[in-house]
């Protein structure tokens, strides 16, 4: 009863507004609240967070600070999505678009507000004093616009490209995932395959590689292979590479009808019963050795892929791939020698790039099989099994068992995440790494060990942040593109965008969501074509780094308000320096 009394004290003198306004002008206290997502009711654990934002802020007003709040709902991206997919039965990309984007995304927004006065309630009943009169909300109009101007501003400094890569990508959700949403969904004691398959050198190849390998190999009357060992069975028809350790020593074992070759270290682990060493050679020799293909893709319906140009490679010839060395190549397991395949891995595709190999890509973005495979159609996963079994028929698969490791998962759905070649928007973040890891240490961190632990080590392995989602409930990116020339444009305001050339499908209450702004097209300043806007949406991580301007609808209202806030151009330094605002939610 005296908390009820206290609250309504407060409410009835506006006491939490008296103690900012009487300290106008005095030094200011700047906190940013990093916004809660509102696609469901708060739970106790949101009572601990709304008080660490609370009692730092009390502090300083009582030291004599003005140290005005706003509150925040972070109401994009997919938790909303998924919500509303659960409650209308939905299970697939394809599915919200027959339902229809424009009212898939309208019952994102109510679902998203359903949630609000519940939240409001929490921040009243704990005592949190913050501006809930006139919160920021992601999902307006005036927000997105303050979220395309800062993208406007990075693009024009050169921070913004669209390339290949490998993302992390979850095959059910049918999007990318940030490393930050990878490192929520690690499970661990995850079983999976373990297998060793054997793959043909070539004659050719043996014939003209070195002494040392022709010499323990004898005549010929034997097949050579070289012994490989995967836990992803299903990447094993998109290999075009191995890769070796050149300073390791590999031995040359003997059996009944073939020789393997593998790492000299680990052949007791591997354990090779039947077989006997005749000798070894250095890794480097192996270097250059050709091996035929586990599945020819062509046989398979399946094209290849040249790099960097990406062209489709298709001529039916007599296939076969490099052994290439490289330094990823561990001994501490395995065999020594590792399974490439480019358009799965980050690693694999870092090595396809710069040894030019061919990339198989015969997984769609739904994770299933394509072309003729006998187990075409499936999921990666449950295609596992047919894969190993047809590389027993063939004679391919040396052993075959289970291991138990770690494995990456959807934080959101569950679903086993797939590392996947494929075009996406990035931010240079390693064009200023080394600027994000001095700022760090401007920090003061409570605990301390975090500026140089999980935070730090963050900043040192910093890869460019892979901002797009190829959804539908999010800050449409605000990239327009010609598909006759391929020029882009970015657009940084809705003044901008009603002022392009021949502009159509805009108007000034146009709601910048899909599906309508899709509909606005332009006149390209290039060639003359039709400019539209590329599908993505931009990651709501980014909508919540972007509510330090954003939230004050900047730089198009409160110019003053900022100025004040931020004494020097504190928004363009911030951007310049892609410091951590960005990374901090």
């Amino acid at each position: 009863d005296l908390e009820v009394e206290v609250l309504r004290f407060w409410k009835d003198n506006s006491i939490f507004q008296r103690s900012i306004e009487a300290r106008r002008g005095q030094p200011l206290f700047t906190f940013n609240d990093g916004p809660p997502t509102t696609n469901g009711s708060p739970g106790i654990h949101h009572v601990l967070s709304r008080l660490f934002k609370d009692i730092p802020c009390r502090y300083k007003t009582m030291r004599g600070y003005c140290a005005p709040r706003k509150a925040g709902w972070d109401t994009h991206g997919l938790p909303v999505e998924l919500e509303v997919e659960h409650s209308l039965g939905l299970t697939s990309k394809k599915q919200i678009e027959e339902y229809g984007v424009a009212e898939f995304n309208e019952r994102c927004k109510e679902s998203v507000f359903k949630y609000i006065r519940q939240w409001e309630a929490l921040v009243d009943r704990v005592g949190h004093w913050i501006d809930m009169a006139d919160p920021y909300v992601t999902l307006k109009n005036d927000y997105i616009e303050s979220g395309w101007w800062g993208f406007k501003q990075m693009w024009d400094r050169g921070l913004i490209y669209r390339g290949y890569r490998t993302t992390p990508h979850c095959p059910r959700c049918g999007t990318s995932l940030s490393s930050h949403e990878v490192a929520l969904g690690y499970e661990e004691d995850t079983e999976d395959p373990s297998v060793f398959i054997k793959f043909r050198v070539t004659g050719e190849a043996l014939g003209a590689g070195p002494s040392a390998l022709r010499d323990l190999v004898g005549d010929g009357s034997r097949t050579t292979c070289l012994l490989a060992w995967t836990t992803t069975p299903w990447t094993l028809p998109g290999n075009t590479a191995l890769a070796v350790s050149e300073d390791a020593r590999y031995d040359v074992l003997r059996g009944d009808s073939e020789y393997l070759i593998m790492a000299s270290a680990l052949v007791e682990t591997v354990g090779v019963a039947g077989y006997e060493r005749v000798g070894s050679v250095q890794g480097r020799d192996l270097v250059g050795l050709r091996y035929e293909p586990l599945f020819n893709p062509h046989d398979f319906g399946v094209p290849r892929f040249s790099m960097p140009e990406f062209e489709a490679q298709d001529r039916p010839e007599a296939l076969s791939y490099p052994v290439i060395g490289a330094d990823f190549v561990s001994l501490d397991d395995g065999t020594g020698i590792v399974h490439v395949a480019p358009s799965f891995g980050e690693v694999d595709f870092e090595a396809g790039m710069r040894e030019k190999l061919n990339f198989v890509q015969q997984v769609d973005l739904d994770g299933k099989v394509t072309g003729n495979y006998s187990f075409a159609g499936k999921f990666v996963k449950t295609a596992d099994p047919e894969v190993i079994e047809d590389l027993r028929g063939r004679g391919l698969l040396f052993r075959s068992a289970t291991i138990r490791h770690t494995y990456p998962f959807c934080w959101r759905c569950g679903t086993p995440l797939l590392y996947y070649v494929k075009r996406s928007w990035y931010i240079k973040t390693t064009a200023k790494k080394d600027r994000l890891v001095s700022g760090n240490l401007e920090i003061t961190w409570f605990p301390e060990y975090i500026k140089y632990g999980r935070f730090g080590d963050w900043l040192e392995n910093n890869v460019d942040w892979a901002v797009s989602r190829e959804r539908y409930w999010g800050t449409p990116l605000p990239v327009w593109e010609c598909p006759d020339c391929g020029e882009f444009e970015c657009v940084g305001s809705r003044a901008e965008l009603a002022a392009k050339p021949d502009v159509e499908g805009y108007r000034d209450d146009i709601e910048l969501h899909r599906p309508y702004v899709d509909e606005v097209t332009f006149r390209c300043g290039k060639c003359g074509g039709r400019m539209r806007r590329a599908p993505e949406v931009l990651d709501c991580w980014y909508d919540s780094g972007a509510m330090t301007w954003a939230q004050w609808h900047y730089p198009f209202e409160n110019q003053d308000l900022f100025a004040e806030m931020f004494p020097v151009d504190y928004i363009t330094e911030a951007i310049d320096q892609t410091r951590g605002w960005f990374y901090s939610q």
